[in-house]
């Protein structure tokens, strides 16, 4: 008995780490795997969603699968990066996008302070910026799937914007200036496409 009570005094008075080390610990752990992902070619997702994550490597061009990111301390993306899969960048400090961004998937980055898109965006499903301060879209913008801004502070619309399917415009200062009919018609004098319906 008097055994069992050392052992659990013992226990008890093992120091246990500040969060500032175990914070510190989780990042250097977060960064190594990241490292690894690279080093093994980019294949599949790389889940970092809550992790204490701000930034990615610049040596991280690709991504085999989904990117998670939601819900960290994120602040940028390196250049050129190419994600097969979806991105999720909700909820974090984020306020631009890199040049030459590819995404095969869904872009998903509402609730962000994202003010402006870069040139050659591509994203081949859907686009989704509602709750951001984003006032313009870049010209030859393609989205394959549906491009959602609703309650963003968008005020004109770009040249030869392409949409597979449907365009949100809810709560902007867009759809309380034009009609559905309008904004069609804008958007095809310009040389642009809208698949779906449009919702103002």
């Amino acid at each position: 008995m008097i055994k069992l009570i050392d052992i659990l005094e013992n226990k008890i008075l093992v120091p246990r780490r500040s969060k500032e080390e175990r914070t510190k610990n989780y990042k250097i752990a977060t960064q190594k795997k990241i490292q690894q992902y690279i080093k093994g070619g980019g294949k599949g997702p790389l889940k970092l969603n809550y992790t204490p994550i701000t930034s990615l490597p610049d040596n991280l061009t690709k991504v085999g699968g989904d990117l998670w990111l939601g819900d960290t301390k994120i602040t940028s993306l390196p250049d050129n990066l190419k994600v097969e899969g979806s991105i999720d960048l909700s909820y974090t400090p984020i306020t631009s996008l890199p040049d030459n961004l590819k995404v095969g998937g869904d872009l998903s980055s509402y609730n962000t302070n994202i003010s402006s898109l870069p040139d050659n965006l591509q994203v081949g499903g859907s686009l989704s910026l509602f709750v951001t301060p984003l006032t313009s879209l870049p010209d030859n913008l393609k989205v394959g799937g549906s491009l959602n801004l609703r309650n963003s502070k968008i005020t004109s619309l770009p040249n030869n914007l392409k949409v597979g399917k449907y365009l949100s415009l809810v709560d902007t200062p867009l759809s309380k200036k034009y009609s559905k009919e309008e904004i069609r018609q804008m958007i095809e004098d310009k040389g642009g496409r809208i698949g779906g319906k449009i919702y103002i």
